[in-house]
Formats: C-alpha cells, structure tokens, sequence
C-alpha cells in the first residue's frame, strides 16, 4: 500500500502524527510506522481516517486523485446492483 498520501494529508492539514494517533487509539510510533508503510493499517482504523479527513478510502489508498467522498447515491445504488448469471 502507498502510504504518502497518509503523511501528505496529515501535513496539509498541519496536524501531528500524535494528533492523528490519538484519535486512532494507537501510539504515535505505531502511526508513525502505518504512515512509513511498515505495519499494514487495519481496514477499521482506514474508515476512521477517510471519515476523519471526509474523504474516500480510495483516495486515502491513490486509487482516485479526488479528495470528495463518494455520493451517497452512488454507494446505494452499487449496493442495488443485482446481476444475472
């Protein structure tokens, strides 16, 4: 996972790794190694951030370079996707 987005995020906002850490529930170093790419973060605290910084996971992850957080719309309608075999 390409994490710089992480630390590019966090730095425009001028808010500290130990900021982001304690709303996360971990240590500084433990976020600190998430945002190196060390430790894999887990899905539950990638929702926290994408909720925290009101973006997508996507764009959390470099899939998008859209910073907006997906349409409600567009996330119910995906979910009403029903395909034929």
């Amino acid at each position: 996972m390409n994490t710089n987005r992480l630390k590019e995020i966090r730095e425009d906002r001028d808010i500290s790794q130990l900021e982001i850490a304690k709303y996360l529930n971990v240590t500084q170093p433990q976020y600190s190694r998430n945002e190196l790419g060390v430790n894999i973060i887990p899905l539950e605290k990638i929702n926290m951030l994408a909720d925290f910084y009101n973006t997508s996971i996507d764009y959390l992850l470099y899939r998008p370079d859209k910073r907006e957080p997906y349409p409600k719309s567009i996330i119910n309608n995906k979910n009403k996707i029903k395909i034929n075999v």
